[in-house]
């Protein structure tokens, strides 16, 4: 992982935090149904950022080791998880999480596997895994062109996002997973958000991609966004809807 990807998300925590999507209660269904997640696995979420897919395991009762390499979406980390004993946090990568030999059931990653050095965490994943442990990736897609405001959604951050068309997430194919895994399978599941102008823009300002504060390119992409908003909007509400990708497999 490299040092710009550790601190892209940086000046964009509070956003995270309250505009992220978090996952759909099917996704741990399906662990469940499938035997990947028991109640006694011990869980790695490496590039665990603010805790959100985090704390979907600590409500299920499980021990989490987050390893997040940013300080300021670990220490956010900390504080919204500070009332579960089963959390630990951890400054490290995917490629150096510092954890023992054998000691982890179920690895699990978010978007953060786009920064992943693939052979290097490869080797990492393998060394922290118990002999029948499983990996677990997964992450809210959002849909490009199912409403006419997703696609003018989409055609603003291609014509503003700084290196948008570089690390969206549909660079993670299956030739990505075919290197990774000795064996995996994608589930689908239906997500949405439902924001007012105010969290629309929330959940833009959470991108890695946007232009910096203060700038004129900035300021543009926002007034092109409230036009956006206010040609779709009902009742002051738009709808942004995701696929929640599961890949699930082992090493």
């Amino acid at each position: 992982m490299s040092n710009d990807s550790t601190s892209r998300f940086s000046t964009k925590v509070e956003n995270y935090i309250k505009y992220r999507p978090h996952y759909p209660e099917a996704v741990l269904d399906y662990l469940k149904s499938e035997n990947i997640l028991l109640d006694n696995s011990i869980i790695a979420d490496i590039g665990s950022g603010t805790g959100i897919s985090t704390e979907m395991f600590l409500k299920n009762g499980n021990k989490v080791y987050g390893v997040e390499p940013n300080q300021s979406m670990r220490e956010a980390a900390e504080w919204l998880l500070a009332e579960y004993k089963n959390f630990t946090s951890i400054n490290g990568t995917a490629e150096e999480t510092t954890l023992d030999d054998s000691s982890i059931d179920l690895i699990v990653s978010g978007q953060a596997f786009h920064w992943f050095d693939i052979e290097k965490t490869k080797s990492e994943f393998t060394r922290i895994l118990k002999p029948v442990g499983n990996i677990v990736l997964l992450w809210n897609a959002r849909q490009l062109d199912t409403t006419p405001f997703l696609k003018d959604y989409e055609d603003l951050l291609l014509k503003y996002g700084t290196d948008y068309n570089e690390i969206r997430h549909e660079n993670t194919d299956e030739k990505v997973f075919d290197r990774f895994f000795a064996k995996y399978k994608v589930t689908k599941f239906e997500n949405e958000q439902i924001f007012n102008f105010d969290g629309v823009k929330g959940r833009l300002l959470s991108s890695s991609y946007i232009p910096p504060e203060g700038s004129p390119l900035l300021s543009q992409m926002l007034e092109e966004l409230r036009k956006i908003y206010d040609k779709f909007n009902e009742n002051d509400k738009v709808q942004i809807k995701y696929t929640t990708e599961v890949v699930s497999g082992s090493l």
